[in-house]
């Protein structure tokens, strides 16, 4: 990497759900390209330790974050601001999901819905809601949200799950007009990834799915996480967009 391409990178970036998966991945990517990583997490602060002893680079920090607890998140932004006084970029990539059937209506109960939207929706707006000063304080700043291609085909592990990432698509849209000009919004939509976000999902299963795709690949956490990268670095004119990251699942 030369220093050129290093010198796009964010400075500071905060990764919500850093400890495992997706925001793992893209925590990893950005501190190799020169960013210093506040690596949010909820309840596994082992691996956020970890992960932040494992980053190229120095100036990182693990910190709590439970995105539908809002305490949490304005505690956050004390600390963020105490530390670092800015953002360059924030990547929602915390949330959770409870697999329901998605033809067993009486399955789906409101206490499931309810917590399945409040993490996946409610929890990234308020995330943003709480960061937006320290973004506004940042160079070319970028939110990316983690979104699922379950939000345009309303195929996934549950009906609220689908639901949930379609108001965040909305969101982005709808954020991508009032923020600009100073932060871009943008969605990264993933279908299928290699982690272990799904319950009882296998890699057998994964690479059957793969084999009826157009490209023939499962999808890794690192797929998903190059395709961040490049919206926060390089799609520096473009804001309010949705980027698939299935294989060609969409088509």
């Amino acid at each position: 990497m030369t220093q050129v391409e290093q010198s796009r990178y964010p400075e500071i970036a905060l990764v919500t759900g850093a400890s495992s998966g997706i925001g793992r991945a893209t925590a990893l990517r950005l501190a190799a390209g020169g960013s210093r990583i506040v690596v949010g997490y909820n309840s596994n602060k082992q691996a956020a330790d970890e992960l932040t002893a494992e980053m190229a680079g120095s100036g990182h920090m693990a910190l709590r974050i439970a995105i539908d607890d809002t305490n949490s998140i304005s505690d956050a932004v004390a600390v963020i601001t105490k530390e670092y006084g800015k953002l360059d970029a924030l990547v929602n990539s915390a949330g959770s999901t409870q697999p329901v059937p998605l033809n067993d209506l009486d399955k789906l109960t409101d206490e499931i819905f309810d917590r399945i939207v409040s993490i996946n929706l409610r929890g990234p707006f308020a995330v943003i809601r709480a960061m937006r000063s320290l973004l506004e304080k940042g160079e070319k700043s970028a939110i990316i949200n983690v979104s699922s291609l379950a939000a345009q085909r309303g195929i996934g592990s549950s009906l609220a799950y689908c639901a949930a990432k379609g108001g965040l698509d909305t969101l982005t849209v709808g954020l991508a007009r009032i923020l600009a000009p100073h932060i871009r919004v943008i969605s990264i939509s993933p279908a299928g990834v290699d982690t272990e976000f799904v319950t009882g999902r296998t890699r057998a299963q994964m690479d059957a799915m793969a084999e009826t795709l157009p490209l023939q690949h499962v999808t890794s956490a690192d797929d998903v996480a190059r395709a961040i990268v490049v919206s926060i670095v390089d799609l520096t004119s473009s804001t309010g967009i949705i980027i698939n990251i299935d294989e060609g699942r969409h088509l």
